[in-house]
């Protein structure tokens, strides 16, 4: 009786024998970085509102511009596809782990000459079968197909921390191309207002000039500032005009594009202030840096399955069902057949191949080790550098407005003492030409101030939720 349920024992014994795991202990890196930001607060927490682009990001415009762009945006769609093939080749490497189960049936029919036959005779011999099969089997007794799925496991981990990163860095790119439209946008109504100012001063002076009161001299200078003007104008035009183009591409859709303001606001788009928190933060949660030590776990697994090689392999096929010589007698009583092959595999000589195999591992975990530390490094130095970015761009756009409201003060003053001939001509259009350096400059600087703010948001890991990450 316990042959007719062989299958059943079988499998159980196959999934008893748990392997061992020949996989180094894993221990993440020291980070080679220091352990607080140069010139930040000692504690300083990095608030989990803070990272959300939806807080981070204030104007509403700009909020639905990021959407449009994590729906349509064909780099991140290829990111996300990248994960489902990750996650297929888990699966995969994983069903190795649990013995497969087949049903089939066959057929088989064959003449035999007499010089074969028993009896001298040539006959025609059938043979059908139906019944279950146990595909090669390994006991995994060494954890080598145990490391293998760990290890597929891993990359796809490293995967989804890819397109993490990749989604926080549309966001950035999306939240940038905008603060460049908006600046040349700036830019753009300040030429064109200096432009109808100028022409108005060049009318002024032809006028003067008829009259004898103004040279020739102050009326080709005052031409050269209206020229000027209308360079600017046109180089404010194409600055916008590509800042727009990178929207497009960006979000997918010319269409959403279009939906851009006209009017210059006076709100801020971005939150202001972000905490940077400590670098032990910043490696828990920045996506990168994730990624690179999903790589390493990987990397380790594989060092378990090339050590795993060394050691004898056992597998396991089978087969349990009925078999007759006539297909009306498959399931008659005494056609039950089963068979059972397990297979012991020990390696003697091989020429190297495994100890090589091991060797290789090592490497490509040393070089893993490598990329981690790189990856954590290059991330410190980029938050460092968008925190001295965004506490110098600060007091440089408070020096900077500060001294577009001097030079207002002193273009008025300029304009009524020329005008009331207590000064030259010359005076007057180095006040204008100030004017405008100073007004394009701190417009400038307001928006590489923000933009500063979203390389600072990217560097932090930001845009990624719990809540979203979880689904």
């Amino acid at each position: 009786m316990a042959n007719t349920v062989f299958p059943v024992p079988m499998l159980l014994i196959a999934l008893a024998l748990g392997g061992c795991s020949m996989a180094p202990t894993y221990e993440r890196p020291a980070a080679p970085v220091a352990e607080r930001w140069e010139g930040a607060p000692a504690q300083q927490a990095l608030a989990s509102e803070a990272l959300d682009w939806q807080q981070f990001i204030v104007d509403a415009q700009l909020r639905r511009l990021v959407s449009t762009a994590l729906e349509n945006n064909r780099s991140l769609r290829q990111s996300l596809l990248d994960i489902e093939q990750a996650r297929a080749q888990y699966r995969i490497q994983r069903a190795d782990r649990v013995p497969g189960l087949n049903a089939g049936t066959s057929g088989n029919r064959q003449r035999l000459p007499g010089e074969l036959a028993n009896g001298g005779r040539s006959e025609v011999a059938s043979t059908y079968q139906v019944g279950l099969s146990l595909p090669e089997y390994e006991l995994d007794l060494f954890g080598r197909v145990k490391n293998l799925s760990d290890s597929a496991l891993q990359e796809y981990l490293a995967s989804e921390a890819g397109a993490r990163a990749a989604r926080i860095a549309l966001i950035a790119e999306v939240s940038q191309a905008y603060l460049v439209h908006d600046g040349a946008q700036r830019r753009l109504a300040l030429t064109e207002q200096t432009l109808a100012s100028r022409d108005s001063s060049l009318s002024l002076i032809s006028q003067r000039r008829t009259s004898g009161t103004a040279t020739a001299l102050d009326y080709q200078e005052a031409a050269g500032l209206v020229e000027q003007s209308r360079a600017e104008l046109e180089s404010n035009l194409r600055q916008k005009q590509q800042a727009y183009n990178a929207l497009v591409l960006l979000l997918g859709s010319a269409d959403a594009a279009k939906t851009l303001p006209h009017t210059l606001q006076a709100r801020p788009t971005l939150l202001q202030d972000i905490a940077p928190g400590t670098p032990s933060e910043l490696i828990e949660r920045r996506p990168d840096i994730l990624a690179a030590e999903h790589r390493l776990r990987a990397r380790n697994a594989d060092i378990g399955a090339a050590r795993a090689a060394f050691f004898p392999r056992i597998t396991l096929t089978g087969s349990f069902g009925t078999s007759s010589a006539q297909m009306s007698g498959l399931f008659d009583g005494g056609s039950r057949s089963w068979s059972f092959m397990p297979t012991l595999s020990v390696p003697l000589f091989d020429g190297g191949r495994n100890r090589a195999g091991l060797s290789l591992a090592e490497a490509r975990k040393d070089s893993a080790v490598a990329g981690y530390e790189g990856t954590v490094q290059s991330a410190f130095r980029e938050v460092a550098d968008a925190l001295a970015a965004t506490d110098t761009l600060r007091r440089e756009e408070a020096a900077r407005l500060a001294l577009a409201a001097t030079s207002s003060e002193s273009l008025k003053l300029a304009k009524a003492r020329y005008e009331g001939g207590v000064d030259s001509h010359l005076r007057y259009l180095d006040a204008q030409r100030s004017h405008f350096v100073n007004q394009s400059a701190a417009i400038d600087i307001s928006t590489q101030r923000q933009i500063a703010l979203v390389d600072l948001f990217r560097s932090l890991g930001g845009g990624w939720s719990a809540q979203v990450a979880s689904k």
